[in-house]
């Protein structure tokens, strides 16, 4: 009884959120990161949300995310509204993710924090160690873990269709991904961290280039580097971007992934 009340002394009522503030609840910490695919668009269409949140996405209260203020509030879709900003966003993979993760009595994870970091429209060269968003990824990690504490799990990363708009990023495509791994896990002291990543299911520019790119992202072999595939999933009517239930499935996807190799990550 004495730590129930205690967790919902945690919780006050802001409008029609339930944020948490500064708190010292352990969390297994889940970085979401990349371009719209990983920020959401299902459901979005002619710049509108339709608010459509599937049964896969409703909120928990063990499910945590970390806002643009660098505060923990109940999850709710959409999770990248204050943070790919100036665009419209809906549905992503986190939500599905995390309450499968909950679901599952394999991974023994108690409350999930998810850090969405994703942007919208922005090639791998924007996410380059001393980028911006480079930058804030690691401020919003960092943060993260200071901020009531718990353990990184795993970076999920949904980016490269932009890398498909010429030939020269996509032959490139490889090697930068490799490198941007490799600073990350430095930087963040976390040298085995899981990285789990999307092989494209669409992309901006020929198909050639998005077969290179997908060729590049599941040719990647390094320690506890996982990559899921996208391709077939159903896309919006803009054929770039994945449709509310393919989010849902790739998150489920992701899920899988993380439990079969990483539930045993601590």
């Amino acid at each position: 009884m004495f730590k129930l009340l205690t967790w919902f002394s945690m919780l006050f009522v802001a409008g029609s959120t339930l944020v948490l503030g500064q708190n010292n609840t352990a969390k297994d910490i889940f970085i979401l990161a990349g371009q719209s695919n990983m920020a959401g668009r299902g459901g979005v269409n002619q710049g509108k949300w339709d608010g459509n949140i599937p049964t896969e996405c409703k909120p928990k209260r063990s499910i945590l995310r970390f806002t643009a203020n660098l505060d923990w509030e109940v999850a709710r879709e959409p999770l990248h509204v204050d943070i790919d900003v100036g665009k419209v966003c809906g549905v992503g993979p986190g939500m599905a993710f995390a309450n499968e993760i909950i679901r599952s009595h394999r991974s023994g994870t108690g409350i999930i924090g998810l850090v969405p970091c994703a942007v919208g429209g922005t090639s791998i060269n924007k996410w380059g160690k001393g980028s911006r968003l480079y930058g804030q990824l690691v401020k919003r990690a960092n943060a993260a873990l200071k901020d009531g504490g718990g353990t990184i799990r795993a970076i999920l990363w949904y980016q490269g269709e932009s890398d498909t708009l010429n030939k020269d990023d996509a032959e490139t495509y490889k090697g930068k991904m490799v490198k941007l791994i490799e600073d990350l896990r430095l930087d963040l002291n976390l040298p085995s961290l899981p990285f789990i990543q999307v092989a494209l299911a669409s992309g901006e520019g020929t198909n050639t280039n998005i077969e290179m790119v997908r060729k590049a992202q599941m040719g990647i072999k390094m320690k506890n580097v996982k990559c899921v595939d996208a391709k077939g999933l159903p896309l919006n009517a803009d054929n770039l971007h994945l449709t509310t239930m393919s989010e849902v499935k790739l998150g489920l996807k992701l899920a899988y992934a993380f439990l079969l190799s990483f539930s045993h990550f601590h």
